[in-house]
């Protein structure tokens, strides 16, 4: 999943994988929903924590 894209992607790239505009991602991020850090001022964001944001969405659909 996401092959295309490097280990640690933008917010500009997480809006793109997910469809979202950024004030989402922006929310995302800040509440935790995806794993990030920060060692500067620019947001570095694990695609790992992207594929297990989408997994844990997945899995909560499906328990409806």
């Amino acid at each position: 999943m996401f092959e295309e894209y490097r280990d640690i992607v933008t917010v500009g790239e997480l809006c793109v994988m997910l469809r979202i505009c950024p004030a989402r991602a922006y929310a995302l991020l800040n509440s935790g929903q995806i794993k990030e850090f920060r060692p500067g001022r620019m947001w570095q964001i694990p695609k790992t924590s992207v594929i297990e944001y989408i997994e844990r969405q997945m899995s909560s659909d499906n328990n409806l």
